[in-house]
């Protein structure tokens, strides 16, 4: 009977090991195999790591934004690329990278946690700040490079780039960037939250492109508005208790946390922009006003409801001027009529035609 590798460990799920399979040794294994050391051996050193230094996160940043808009022009008299395929692998794999990292995040973080208490873990560098969660921490920043291809993918199957997509995805890489550098421990609350939204968000974009329908994209946009006013709960705090145990200690705090200061004021300024353009965007795409047309014809269907019940020609009079209300309203709303007529009898034409 074959024994079980030293790096297989598992039994009842405990404070230590909560997923019963303990994550970390499985990680390390395969870690050391494909880079030559232990990942608790893994040292964030600017100038020696990739991508570890201002010009070269810039560089990069640069290079995306040239990529991207000059990509949009290229394509402009061109047939947009299908990419179905490349496509589900793109989503399919952000998908298990973002949940790998997630649950090795977890059993990480929640017996420190546990043990310690919630101000600890986000504010000491032992707590938050550990050789185990470095490691993650920058691995999640690489995942954030690896994500520019969503809007590759936009450009080559000629969707809009809007601002929202491009912004978010070049202010996310550098703020992971500051937080490296800045040694904050406050990173993983906002890292885990992160990784929590992409895991289902590129799971939709997963089945959307297996032709899938899914009913609850709009609650992808909630989770990423609360997602960001938990994220600032934490920076703020973090960032309050530091300024004023600092500089001005006769105000209330809980006490130094760790980080630098450049790290905390782009902490607050990306993720406060994050928050102000998602809620923008919702209401933007889902609260959008009813069109004066339908409320008409709305309105006189109500009243006929609420009414007593009419005679016969009464009712349907009220019918007709409820569906002519109705067919206004569409016709106001740029939608024209299956034979192309609209309503003072001219016949519209489509300007792609």
């Amino acid at each position: 009977m074959s024994k079980t590798p030293d790096w297989i460990q598992y039994g009842v799920p405990t404070l230590d090991r909560p997923f019963g399979l303990q994550l970390w040794p499985i990680f390390s294994k395969g870690y050391e195999s494909l880079m030559g050391y232990k990942p608790e051996d893994f040292r964030f050193v600017p100038g020696e790591t990739p991508l570890s230094t201002f010009k070269a996160c810039a560089t990069f940043l640069i290079s995306y934004y040239i990529v991207i808009f000059g990509g949009r022009e290229l394509m402009r008299n061109r047939e947009p690329f299908q990419l179905n395929f490349l496509f589900k692998v793109h989503n399919f794999g952000l998908t298990a990278a973002s949940f790998v990292l997630l649950v090795l995040f977890a059993e990480e973080l929640i017996p420190t946690v546990v043990r310690h208490g919630l101000f600890y873990a986000i504010c000491d560098h032992r707590g938050g700040w550990t050789d185990r969660l470095v490691v993650l921490y920058y691995l999640n920043y690489l995942n954030k490079y690896l994500e520019f291809v969503d809007t590759c993918f936009l450009f080559l199957k000629k969707k809009p780039l809007t601002f929202l997509h491009t912004y978010h995805h070049g202010a996310t890489a550098l703020l992971c960037y500051t937080q490296l550098i800045g040694s904050t421990a406050v990173s993983w609350p906002v890292i885990t939250l992160n990784l929590m939204v992409h895991v289902v968000m590129y799971w939709y974009y997963f089945q959307s492109a297996r032709g899938i329908r899914i009913w609850w994209k709009k609650y992808i946009t909630i989770m990423q508005i609360i997602q960001f006013v938990l994220d600032l709960g934490f920076v703020y705090f973090a960032s309050w208790t530091y300024f004023t145990s600092t500089y001005w200690p006769w105000l209330p705090n809980a006490g130094k946390c760790a980080g630098e200061e450049f790290a905390a004021i782009a902490g607050i300024c990306i993720i406060t922009s994050y928050l102000f353009l998602f809620i923008a965007f919702y209401f933007a795409t889902y609260k959008k006003p009813v069109p004066k047309g339908r409320r008409r014809a709305t309105s006189a269907l109500v009243e006929m409801k609420d009414e007593k019940v009419p005679t016969v020609g009464e009712a349907r009079r009220r019918l007709s001027q409820g569906a002519h209300a109705l067919a206004n309203g569409q016709y106001a709303n740029g939608h024209a009529s299956a034979t192309g007529a609209s309503p003072n009898g001219r016949v519209t034409r489509s300007r792609k035609a």
